[in-house]
């Protein structure tokens, strides 16, 4: 336990249990794990929404 009384080693833990076997997906001959895919998934994401979301402006002169 930390100094403070406040227990961190729950704050610091995975959300889920890292220690088994990871969980992948088949096609043909692509094979890739669910936690890759997911990150994949979420980078398109970022990309579609930093093209599509508007650009700010700065101030015009006039």
């Amino acid at each position: 336990m930390a100094a403070s009384g406040y227990d961190t080693t729950h704050t610091l833990a995975a959300p889920s249990d890292l220690n088994g076997t990871g969980h992948y997906l088949h096609w043909g001959v692509v094979q890739i794990s669910v936690a890759n895919l997911v990150v994949i998934a979420l980078m398109i994401v970022v990309f579609v929404a930093a093209l599509l979301l508007p650009f700010p402006h700065g101030r015009r002169r006039g």
